[in-house]
């Protein structure tokens, strides 16, 4: 795999503020909450041409009532995911790399779509303290932010796969896991049973970040014509980023985590970066609004030297 000579020249941001795919309160203020803390301005600095469009409108919080299966704010969650979909993939149309900011991670099923829309093989590198590999079936909390991974590549009930009108190019073999640290029973049964490489907190203590990232990249980009990064914050350990929704002790440090973007930002096949689960209402200080802009700004390209 050959290193990039250069940072991405022209970007758009893509504000989605939806947190009807979990169940805390407060989500849906991460995309502000990242241009408050500067976001445009350090993506500015490493010479990127910045577009910001806004947040995409989405419908109310519906009222609270029953569901009749077990996706949580079906309708709606759908419906967001589909103006994703139609976002980004008109940001590529235009040109623009797409940085997706949300917002709960349930919009990855948007991005996904989008992408399969412009190419042939997908990989994905999913960087999470959860699978979100679950299905309909398999749920505990109806929540869809847990089923995303699992719905872009193509697996669960009708209900969610092909309900964005596209049929995924994500190749499932090409799909890692990095973090895992909180699985569902049913859910790491079917991460067993797939062709997803999981990487989970053990596996970096045990062969270090730098190994891990090697691994991942290659298959990732093993045949592929375009790499997803699906960067969830909770991955972080909740001392460095007590700002996330589901905190789950035990996670990456900030060097490692800006290692694996440093090591992301030199992969040719980098199309898209998604980052989600930012909660600023349990944010202390701003400190993982920051550390998230400071690991974006290394996925594109910003050195220490």
């Amino acid at each position: 795999m050959s290193k990039k000579d250069d940072v991405i020249g022209k970007v758009r941001i893509v504000g989605v503020p939806l947190d009807l795919g979990a169940d805390r309160r407060g989500i849906d203020m991460g995309p502000d909450a990242l241009r408050n803390d500067g976001l445009v301005e350090a993506l500015e600095k490493l010479g990127i041409d910045v577009q910001d469009t806004g947040n995409i409108m989405l419908p109310p919080r519906p009222p609270k009532k029953k569901y009749d299966s077990r996706l949580k704010n079906y309708e709606e969650v759908i419906f967001a995911c589909q103006r994703v979909r139609d976002f980004v993939g008109r940001s590529i149309a235009d040109g623009y790399f797409p940085l997706v900011i949300g917002g709960d991670h349930s919009i990855a099923m948007g991005t996904t779509a989008a992408l399969s829309t412009f190419y042939n093989k997908i990989g994905i590198i999913w960087i999470d303290a959860h699978g979100d590999f679950n299905t309909e079936d398999t749920t505990i909390s109806g929540n869809i932010h847990g089923m995303s991974f699992a719905t872009s590549c193509g697996r669960g009930s009708k209900n969610l796969v092909g309900k964005l009108g596209v049929r995924t190019s994500v190749s499932e073999a090409n799909c890692v896991l990095i973090g895992a640290r909180d699985l569902d029973p049913l859910e790491r049964e079917l991460l067993k049973k797939s062709n997803v490489t999981v990487f989970t907190m053990r596996d970096i203590d045990e062969q270090g970040m730098h190994k891990i990232m090697k691994k991942a990249l290659k298959i990732a980009c093993d045949g592929t014509d375009a790499l997803h990064v699906s960067f969830d914050i909770d991955v972080m350990d909740p001392m460095e980023a007590p700002g996330v929704g589901t905190p789950v002790q035990g996670g990456m440090t900030y060097r490692e985590a800006h290692l694996a973007m440093e090591m992301i930002s030199e992969c040719p096949n980098l199309k898209s970066l998604e980052v989600v689960e930012l909660n600023p209402i349990l944010d202390r200080q701003n400190v993982t609004g920051k550390l998230a802009i400071g690991l974006i700004s290394s996925a594109f390209g910003k050195k220490i030297l």
